[in-house]
C-alpha cells in the first residue's frame, strides 16, 4: 500500500473519531430547550397581549391559581404514595390511582346516604370525618392486599415483572369497580358548609379549595413527622437505605413494607375524598388521570422524596391550571383546557430528559 493511501485511511479514521466524539445528545438537548423556551415565551406573550374581551382578566388568573393550588394539593397526596413505595421497593405502583379511586367510591355511598337524610348538612364536620375514615380504611386495606397478594411473591423477581404486575392490578381494580358500581358517573354531594367562598387576604377562595389545601398540608406535615421521628418511620428509612442490613439490625422488613403500603393507602383515601368534594363526582376510571399526574408530580419533585412529591404536586397542579390558558390561548387554540393532559405528559418527558432525579431528587448509584 502506498504512503498516500495510508495517509488517506489515517485521515478517514481521524474523521470518524471526530464524528463519534461529536456531542449529538447535548446538541439535541440544547435544541429541545431552545424550542420549548421559545414556545413558552411566545405563547405567554401572545396571550398576555390579547385585546380586551379576548384575553383573561386579573380575576380569572387569580382563580386559575387558586384552583391550581387545590388541584396540586390532591396530586401531592397521591404522589406521596408513589414516593413511599418507590423509596423502599424501587418500583412504581401503577395501581395506586385505583387505590385512590376505591377510597373515593367507598366514601360516596356514605356521602349519598348522608345527603339524602340531611345529616351531611346538619353535622358537616362529623359527616366529613366519617367519610375520611371510610375512605382511609378501604384504600389502606386495598393497598395492603395488593402488597400481600400481588407484589410480595415477586419481590426478588426482575424489576420488569412487578411493573407489569402493577399495571395488571390497576386494570383489575378498575374493571372490578366497573362491575361492582357500574359505568355511570355518580354525583358526589357537597355539604352546604363548603359552598361559597372565604376572603383570605382580600382574595376570594372557595371553601372546598381551602379545605383541600389545609387537609393536604396537615397530612404532609403529619407524614413528615411520622417518617422523621417515630420508630416505625425510622424503620422505613432504614429499609429504604438497605433492606438486607435493616433486617440484620432486627427490623422486620416485610412488616415495614406492608406499613408503607398502608400509609400510602391512607394518603390516597384522604385524597379521594378531597378530589370527590372538589369535583363532585366519582367514576370507575377516575383514578387513571390523577394517578398519571401524581406520578409525574413525584418524578418532577424527586421520586422517593416527601418534600419533592409535595412540591412537584403543587407545581404540576398550578401548571395544569394556568399552563393551557397561558401557553396556548395566544395561538388561538380552540379548547386549550382540553389539552391539560398534554401539559402533564410534556412535563414528564422534559423532566426525564433533563433531570431524571427531579427537583429535590438525587441520581441513583448503581451497586456492583
Amino acid at each position: 500500500m502506498t504512503r498516500a493511501a495510508t495517509e488517506g485511511l489515517s485521515g478517514e479514521g481521524v474523521g470518524l473519531r471526530r464524528v463519534e466524539r461529536f456531542p449529538i445528545r447535548r446538541v439535541l438537548l440544547v435544541l429541545v430547550s431552545v424550542i420549548t423556551a421559545l414556545f413558552v415565551v411566545i405563547g405567554s406573550w401572545k396571550t398576555l397581549t390579547l385585546p380586551a374581551g379576548r384575553g383573561y382578566s386579573a380575576g380569572a388568573w387569580r382563580d386559575f391559581l387558586v384552583l391550581g393550588v387545590a388541584q396540586g394539593a390532591v396530586f401531592a397526596l397521591i404522589a406521596l404514595g408513589y414516593s413511599l413505595v418507590y423509596g423502599i421497593l424501587r418500583m412504581i405502583n401503577f395501581a395506586h390511582g385505583e387505590v385512590f379511586m376505591m377510597g373515593a367510591y367507598a366514601s360516596y355511598f356514605f356521602a349519598a346516604a348522608y345527603g339524602r337524610s340531611g345529616f351531611l348538612d346538619r353535622s358537616p364536620a362529623l359527616a366529613l370525618l366519617i367519610l375520611f375514615a371510610v375512605a382511609i380504611v378501604v384504600s389502606s386495606s386495598v393497598a395492603v392486599l395488593l402488597e400481600r397478594v400481588a407484589y410480595r411473591p415477586l419481590r426478588r423477581a426482575p424489576r420488569l415483572v412487578p411493573l407489569i404486575t402493577a399495571i395488571g392490578a390497576s386494570l383489575f381494580l378498575q374493571h372490578a369497580a366497573l362491575g361492582l358500581f357500574g359505568a355511570q358517573t355518580q354525583g358526589y354531594p357537597r355539604p352546604d358548609a363548603l359552598k361559597g367562598s372565604w376572603s383570605i387576604l382580600g382574595v376570594p377562595v372557595g371553601r372546598v379549595s381551602a379545605l383541600v389545601v389545609l387537609v393536604s398540608a396537615a397530612m404532609v406535615l403529619i407524614l413528615s413527622y411520622f417518617v422523621r421521628s417515630t420508630k416505625l418511620g425510622k424503620s422505613m428509612r432504614a429499609a429504604a437505605e438497605d433492606q438486607e442490613i435493616a433486617s440484620l439490625m432486627g427490623i422486620n422488613v416485610d412488616r415495614v413494607i406492608m406499613l408503607t403500603f398502608a400509609v400510602g393507602g391512607v394518603l390516597a383515601g384522604v385524597a379521594g375524598v378531597l378530589f370527590a368534594l372538589r369535583f363532585q363526582f366519582v367514576h370507575y376510571s377516575m383514578g387513571f388521570a390523577p394517578g398519571i399526574a401524581a406520578f409525574t408530580a413525584a418524578v418532577l419533585g424527586g421520586i422517593g422524596s416527601i418534600a419533592g412529591a409535595a412540591l412537584g404536586g403543587l407545581a404540576l397542579g398550578v401548571l395544569q391550571s394556568i399552563g393551557p390558558a397561558l401557553f396556548l390561548s395566544g395561538f388561538n387554540v380552540p379548547s386549550p383546557f382540553q389539552l391539560k393532559d398534554v401539559v402533564t405528559f410534556s412535563v414528564l418527558v422534559l423532566v426525564l430528559i433533563f433531570r431524571p432525579g427531579g427537583i429535590l431528587g438525587r441520581e441513583e448509584v448503581q451497586k456492583l
